[in-house]
């Protein structure tokens, strides 16, 4: 790659192509998208702010965080002299995001809202009702992008390989990805941190949320039970075929799981699910061989900038939200399909979770698609 060809994110922006644009500013209340306004804010820019409200769905019942990065939220607005504008896409979440986490588990997969929710919400839903409006939507997530030579704009990990988030992003559209300005994509979360607490953020000090966006403090098994209750079913031994316990439901397990299983004798490995018989199925030791695959299939590939090129075969990618980059080849089977070959076996594939696609230096951000059995 000619590095020389590239304009890299706000690092090495020239602050001039920001002066005049419009720019939204995504404030959560917590410390990353803080330090984006105070970064936009010390180039003498003077960005609209906008909370996303999409808390739980009857507030009373939930234990939720909203009103407390709301109120971090404002007072990080008012201290740079920025507007607040609180956009509800409550109705837009629990139609799209929570249909789409509920179909995939229901059917036995592993889905992931957060991707769903920067295509659907934060790049999506929010830019429908007033992103629109702007040129630029920029967020906390710790991404990077650059322009290659014939001026298109693709998406690049962070330095940080710990709080990369350029999984999450991997299913944004093109035109999406042409709007977003990732302020703090260069940094390391230190450096993030650094910044807060030199300029006295109301929120320096406050810890990075956990788990899924917009659950706050609850437990997602809850979440789940909520919408689609329990159905109990045997759980077996895959090797022996012995009925060793009895699960409440399919939908609270996840392929590669150990922890919370509850059966003696272990430890215990999820190892496949048996949607139409509802069995699950489980492996037993530290290290099952079972719970490793080396080759998956990958459907529905949504490409970034440019579609996956067929002479391509040699990338990295990841499974799950993990600093580690696996290096792989690809074999096309057509439209959006292909077969992965990692090099090495890679504990807990599932169906229905996103197999994000590098470049082979991990570099550019290719896409994603759903793994299929």
């Amino acid at each position: 790659m000619d590095n020389s060809s590239l304009i890299c994110n706000f690092a090495h922006m020239n602050i001039k192509e920001l002066q005049g644009k419009r720019i939204a500013v995504l404030l959560s209340g917590g410390v990353d998208s803080s330090v984006v306004l105070h970064q936009l804010a010390q180039q003498g820019l003077h960005p609209d702010c906008f909370y996303i409200k999409i808390g739980p769905e009857e507030e009373e019942e939930w234990d939720c965080s909203s009103e407390e990065d709301l109120e971090m939220a404002t007072a990080v607005s008012h201290k740079y002299g920025c507007k607040l504008e609180v956009i509800d896409c409550h109705k837009e979440y629990w139609e799209q995001v929570t249909t789409y986490t509920m179909d995939k588990v229901k059917a036995g997969l592993t889905p992931n809202p957060d991707v769903m929710c920067n295509r659907l919400i934060k790049f999506g839903a929010f830019h429908d009702k007033r992103g629109k409006d702007y040129d630029l939507i920029a967020t906390g997530h710790y991404a990077q992008t650059e322009i290659d030579s014939e001026g298109r704009k693709w998406l690049t990990t962070s330095p940080d390989p710990v709080k990369d988030q350029t999984d999450f992003l991997a299913q944004i559209y093109d035109w999406q990805l042409k709007k977003a300005l990732f302020p703090i994509g260069h940094m390391m979360k230190e450096e993030v941190r650094e910044i807060a607490e030199r300029e006295h953020l109301v929120n320096a000090k406050r810890k990075d949320s956990q788990g899924i966006c917009f659950l706050g403090k609850i437990n997602y098994n809850d979440y789940i039970r909520r919408y689609l209750g329990e159905k109990p079913g045997e759980v077996v031994e895959l090797e022996t075929g012995k009925r060793i316990g009895q699960h409440q439901g399919l939908w609270f397990h996840t392929i590669g799981q150990r922890h919370g299983l509850g059966f003696g004798g272990g430890p215990w490995f999820v190892v496949k699910k048996d949607v139409a018989e509802n069995i699950l199925y489980v492996s037993h030791g530290y290290d099952p061989k079972t719970a490793y695959k080396q080759d998956f299939r990958v459907h529905d590939f949504h490409h970034l900038t440019l579609p996956l090129d067929p002479q391509q075969t040699h990338i990295t990618f990841k499974i799950r939200h993990t600093p580690e980059y696996h290096p792989a080849t690809i074999e096309h089977e057509g439209e959006g399909q292909f077969t992965v070959h990692s090099t090495q076996p890679i504990h807990g594939v599932a169906p229905g979770q996103f197999c994000v696609i590098y470049d082979e230096q991990h570099h550019r951000c290719l896409g994603s698609g759903e793994i299929t059995v």
